[in-house]
């Protein structure tokens, strides 16, 4: 008869990874036609639209496409999450019956080849190896009695013509027209010719407004930096091949992270039948595709935003157990992020300096 406690223990086989999970899920998105990361609308203008730690710094790469798809999915409006642990030492409490959802990081080590015996290792035998892994988070919305100031903001509408949209329109240009690409204005049709490394959009004006503009650019713009001068992704590919499907994905996810900063809806996005299909096969034939297609996404929003000047998120979710949310942060950064008061940063600032003290230890 098995003990109490080893009817808890799961082996190897039974334990599911936090890539198959993650991926199972939004394959049964898919598998109803739809995909998840798309938004039919432009996120909150005054904060980052992409998922937030509890520092106040976005996640990136899988973890924010797939916070969104947890968030839209539950009708959580609040872009922040964090660990219990945190949310216990900023005084609040997840609510009775309230479900954790995982994010990953990525934790690098050296597998060394032990066949000559335990003390002997040969350093060209020498493997630098990445592990994926998990921490549990809660959003903001399932947790009561934390501080005011992680109440989600208001919504701000910019109204056509109105002083906020023209801003918005002048964003939008700017952020483009630093990229530096070549893009070419005039038919009917938007798309990226690698071997003229030209985009092709129609006239700017033929758009219902300039953030469906600056949506499609995004997602051209994401292609473009798989150029062999850039990025050097494989962009010579026969449509409906898999490689070609592949590459569209990132595209769609390269645009649904710059549109989360640029304030963008995401709705150029083709949710034709066919790429579906393919998105499925690749993703029910490896289940680390779709982590492969967010850090590919997230290394060309990176590239974009960098090029413009907007400053980076310095690629995926990666290399440590900093990563987890816990990263060091100024009192600066985060009350930018959330857009304290100056009265409110002295107490901010006791707070990250305690959390910033235990970023190596994870939350249970």
């Amino acid at each position: 008869m098995k003990s109490a406690s080893s009817r808890f223990v799961r082996t190897r086989a039974e334990t599911i990874s936090p890539a198959k999970m993650i991926t199972d899920a939004i394959i049964a998105r898919l598998e109803a036609g739809v995909s998840p990361w798309r938004r039919t609308w432009a996120t909150t203008r005054g904060y980052s639209g992409r998922p937030m730690r509890a520092c106040g710094q976005p996640y990136r790469g899988i973890n924010a496409l797939w916070l969104w798809f947890v968030a839209d999915s539950n009708g959580y409006i609040s872009p922040t999450w964090m660990t219990y642990r945190q949310a216990s030492e900023l005084g609040g409490q997840v609510r009775k019956g309230e479900r954790s959802t995982v994010a990953v990081f990525y934790k690098t080590y050296v597998a060394r080849d032990t066949a000559a015996g335990p003390n002997v290792y040969d350093g060209d035998d020498d493997r630098t190896r990445r592990v994926m892994k998990s921490y549990n988070v809660f959003n903001v919305a399932q947790i009561g009695g934390l501080p005011e100031r992680f109440a989600p903001p208001a919504p701000v509408v910019a109204e056509p013509g109105s002083p906020q949209d023209d801003a918005h329109r002048a964003e939008i240009d700017a952020f483009i027209a630093g990229t530096g690409a070549s893009i070419i204005h005039g038919g009917n049709e938007a798309c990226y010719y690698p071997g003229l490394d030209t985009i092709h959009l129609p006239q700017p004006a033929t758009f219902d407004t300039c953030a469906d503009y600056g949506a499609i650019a995004a997602h051209e713009l994401t292609h473009w930096t798989g150029h062999k001068s850039r990025l050097n992704r494989d962009l010579v590919n026969r449509f409906g091949s898999d490689a070609y499907a592949a590459e569209e994905l990132v595209a769609e996810l390269g645009s649904a992270l710059i549109g989360a900063d640029l304030g963008l809806p995401v709705t150029q996005l083709d949710n034709h039948a066919s790429y579906i299909n393919h998105w499925l096969r690749i993703l029910r034939a490896d289940e680390r595709a779709l982590m492969t297609a967010g850090a590919r996404a997230e290394e060309a929003a990176s590239c974009l935003l960098t090029r413009a000047g907007r400053g980076s998120t310095s690629g995926d979710d990666d290399t440590n157990e900093a990563a987890i949310g816990e990263t060091p942060a100024t009192v600066e950064a985060v009350a930018a992020a959330l857009g304290l008061p100056i009265d409110e940063r002295p107490a901010l600032g006791e707070w990250i300096a305690k959390s910033n003290a235990g970023v190596t230890q994870l939350a249970p």
